[in-house]
């Protein structure tokens, strides 16, 4: 059975593959700054030391520790990992959320867009391409650890009540004199199906007052918690393609500080994900995802101005799959003894994206339906054959 939706965790500025999924206690302080790994309830598998709740449910997920690409770059590695396809090819290609929001699109019927985005779009780069405007995400933008989601009774993502919203509206229509002559007919539809969406039902989904304390307590009332909350919410309404952009993780600076702060949050909040999705019997057609664009330079670079940083680093790194066709307990791959070189199994963004695609029941070799007529398929043709077909269920 194919994967019904995706959440996608992405990690912004590249998270350090020895303080995440890769770590490595045997090597020297100036890798591993002293830090140890934990074992976790599969055995052999370890984590680092910061993710005491992700050790209690590896057995929900796997760990792919020989992602490599060449990309240096924010710009250039996001659109790499997102999009499968290398820049300067005169085409901006639709990232991953967009190409399965077409793809599932026929089969769901809700009001909400096919493609959310939690809570800022990742930028640098349109995640729709060629695809258009029709397939472009819904960035929600605000904080659903802060917003004020219910008011007089009426659910506003903006805090707004119903009378306020209505003025608004009625202001607008007065003022808009262009809009009657007909020639912003698509502008207008736009403009009610977005209202649709704001007075219907379906914008309950958003609304996190809804669950009992102690869930939201379990995911942690931080923004990535709450976030991950509101994704579950999503997939469970039906929403295909869900993406949690976490930033932060760019630490050149002050790396061990930033990576515990976040850290703490993020394992509690993916743990509380993963375990939350099985109870509710959705890891099955829920594919989960984490990752950023890389990882870091393994040496800690120890002299001003960094002082205790890491750098961009494609050539080795991490990420975490689960459900939605994936097994859990398993490890693809090896890196060398400082997390540094990929020994065994590479994996590339196309394999790993390949991967998502065929178990969301997507043929990545497949043409890419688009309203500019590109002859192109989901994925670069020709692609090498090393999608992680050992640990699909």
């Amino acid at each position: 059975m194919a994967a019904k939706s995706v959440i996608e965790l992405w990690l912004w500025g590249g998270p350090s593959q020895l303080e995440t999924f890769d770590p490595k206690p045997d090597a020297p302080p100036d890798y591993n700054n002293g830090l140890k790994a934990i074992d976790t309830v599969v055995p052999g598998m370890m984590v680092h030391e910061w993710w005491p709740n992700l050790a209690k449910c590896t057995n929900l997920c796997s760990f792919i520790r020989s992602m490599t690409h060449p990309h240096f770059g924010h710009e250039t590695a996001t659109y790499l990992m997102q999009t499968g396809r290398n820049p300067g090819s005169g085409d901006v290609y639709p990232a991953i959320g967009a190409v399965v929001a077409m793809m599932k699109a026929k089969a769901y019927s809700g009001d909400l867009p096919p493609f959310v985005i939690l809570t800022g779009a990742k930028g640098r780069f349109s995640e729709v391409g060629f695809l258009g405007d029709q397939y472009a995400p819904l960035v929600t933008g605000g904080n659903p650890n802060a917003s004020k989601f219910v008011v007089e009774g009426f659910v506003s993502p903006g805090g707004l009540s119903q009378r306020e919203i209505d003025r608004r509206f009625d202001l607008l229509a007065r003022m808009d004199i262009f809009g009657r002559t007909g020639a912003f007919a698509e502008f207008d539809e736009a403009g009610k199906k977005a209202r649709h969406v704001i007075e219907g039902g379906a914008a309950r989904t958003f609304d996190l007052s809804q669950e009992p304390d102690a869930v939201r307590d379990r995911y942690g009332r931080t923004w990535i918690g709450q976030s991950l909350l509101a994704a579950r919410r999503l997939v469970e309404y039906g929403v295909p393609y869900v993406t949690v952009n976490m930033s932060g993780w760019d630490s050149h600076k002050r790396h061990f500080e930033t990576m515990r702060q976040r850290t703490s949050e993020t394992d509690k909040a993916v743990a509380a994900l993963l375990c939350d999705l099985h109870e509710r019997k959705l890891l099955n057609q829920t594919l989960l995802w984490v990752s950023g664009e890389f990882g870091r330079t393994t040496k800690i670079d120890r002299n001003p101005p960094w002082n205790g940083g890491r750098g961009h680093y494609p050539r080795c790194f991490s990420a975490l799959v689960a459900g939605g066709g994936f097994r859990g307990g398993c490890m693809v791959g090896e890196s060398d003894a400082t997390a540094s070189r990929v020994v065994k199994r590479p994996v590339s963004p196309v394999d790993f994206l390949g991967s998502i695609y065929e178990l969301c029941g997507i043929d990545p070799d497949g043409p890419m339906p688009n309203p500019a007529g590109k002859k192109v398929s989901v994925l670069p043709s020709g692609a090498p054959a090393g999608r992680l077909r050992e640990i699909y269920a």
